[in-house]
């Protein structure tokens, strides 16, 4: 059973920066290519951030370039968001996916999820 823990969530001013860890544990962490995502009070979720399997490519979604840094550690198993220059309105519920098919820019279908870690944002 494959399983995504995230962890480093919490309360930051605007402008600040946080770093956002996901642990995956059941299959081989290489496997998978590794996603962001995200849901606002009242929204839907949405796509932040990939990396593929190998961490030589990524893709983030446009109001996040320049300030959010996806990457990953194949012997730690961890997939990492480094965000910088946070605002309000980034605050939200952060989510780990693990994708098992091919990675191709600008998509991604997740299989599996993790429970999320909250990240707010005061002005």
């Amino acid at each position: 059973q494959v399983q995504l823990v995230e962890s480093g969530g919490g309360l930051v001013q605007a402008g600040g920066s946080l770093r956002l860890s996901c642990a995956i544990s059941g299959r081989t962490f290489i496997s998978y290519v590794m996603g962001w995502f995200r849901q606002a009070p009242g929204k839907e979720r949405e796509f932040v951030a990939a990396i593929s399997r190998n961490g030589g490519s990524t893709y983030y979604t446009d109001s996040v370039k320049g300030r959010f840094t996806i990457s990953r550690d194949n012997a730690k198993n961890t997939v990492y968001l480094q965000m910088n220059s946070l605002k309000p309105e980034d605050t939200a519920v952060y989510y780990c996916a693990a994708d098992r098919g091919p990675y191709k820019s600008g998509s991604f279908g997740a299989d599996y999820w993790g429970k999320g870690t909250l990240v707010t944002v005061s002005s």
